[in-house]
C-alpha cells in the first residue's frame, strides 16, 4: 500500500514539474526597458567673440557664425546663433527660426540686459547656476505671429556679452483643431539654459553647471 501512495506522489510531481516547465517556456518573455540616448553635444569655441568664448550645444542645431541681431536697424549687433533642429518644431505652433545666440556689444558702456532689446525694459539682477546675471525680456504679437525674446547679460563681462533666447511661434488659437499643438515651452527653455550655463570664458570664468541637454 505505501509503495503505491509512494509511486503516485512521484507521478504527480513529475506530471507538476512538466507543466511548470511547460508553462514557463511558452511565457512571454519580460518587456525590455527602452534605451535612452542622449543628445550628441558639440563644442564652439571663438577667439573672437566676448574676448574668446566657447560652449556646449547640440548637434542637430544649426550654427550660424555669421549671424548678427537686426533688431537695431543700422546697428546690427554681431555674435553667433545656434537655430533648433525640425524635430522640436514638427506639429506644433513653433517656427523654426527660434534660435538661441550670443551676442557682444563692445563699446558698452554698462553690460545689462535691456541694451539687447528695441523694447523699453528693465533689467533685473539674476543668480543662475554660480553666476550672475543681468535679465531682460520682451514679448510682441503681430499677424498671428507671437516674438519673445530673453535676454541674459553678463555684468562682468568685457567687452559686454550677452546670450539671447529668441522664440517665434503662432498664435495656437489661429491654427484649426488637430493641425498642431502648444510647443513644449518647458523643454525648449530647459535647452537654452543648458547651452546657457555651457559658456566657458578666458581665465578665471569658466561654465556654471554642467550642462543637460534632455528635457
Amino acid at each position: 500500500m505505501v509503495k503505491y501512495l509512494i509511486g503516485a506522489v512521484a507521478i504527480i510531481l513529475i506530471v507538476g514539474g512538466g507543466y511548470y516547465v511547460w508553462e514557463k517556456r511558452g511565457a512571454a518573455p519580460p518587456p525590455e526597458e527602452p534605451i535612452t540616448q542622449e543628445p550628441q553635444t558639440a563644442t564652439y569655441a571663438s577667439s573672437t567673440l566676448g574676448g574668446g568664448i566657447s560652449l556646449t550645444y547640440p548637434t542637430d542645431y544649426r550654427v550660424n557664425a555669421s549671424y548678427a541681431y537686426e533688431g537695431f536697424v543700422g546697428k546690427p549687433i554681431a555674435g553667433v546663433s545656434f537655430a533648433i533642429p525640425a524635430s522640436m518644431v514638427a506639429g506644433t505652433n513653433l517656427s523654426d527660426d527660434t534660435y538661441i545666440s550670443v551676442e557682444s556689444l563692445p563699446r558698452a558702456r554698462s553690460c545689462s540686459g535691456d541694451i539687447y532689446l528695441l523694447a523699453n525694459v528693465r533689467a533685473e539682477e539674476l543668480s543662475d547656476g554660480g553666476r550672475e546675471w543681468s535679465f531682460a525680456s520682451s514679448t510682441e504679437a503681430a499677424a498671428g505671429n507671437v516674438y519673445e525674446e530673453h535676454v541674459y547679460a553678463i555684468p562682468a563681462s568685457d567687452p559686454c556679452v550677452a546670450v539671447r533666447y529668441y522664440i517665434h511661434s503662432g498664435n495656437i488659437a489661429n491654427f484649426d483643431p488637430g493641425v498642431a499643438t502648444e510647443f513644449d515651452r518647458f523643454a525648449l527653455l530647459s535647452a537654452f539654459d543648458a547651452i546657457r550655463r555651457s559658456i566657458v570664458f578666458p581665465g578665471t570664468m569658466q561654465a556654471t553647471t554642467t550642462s543637460n541637454f534632455s528635457p
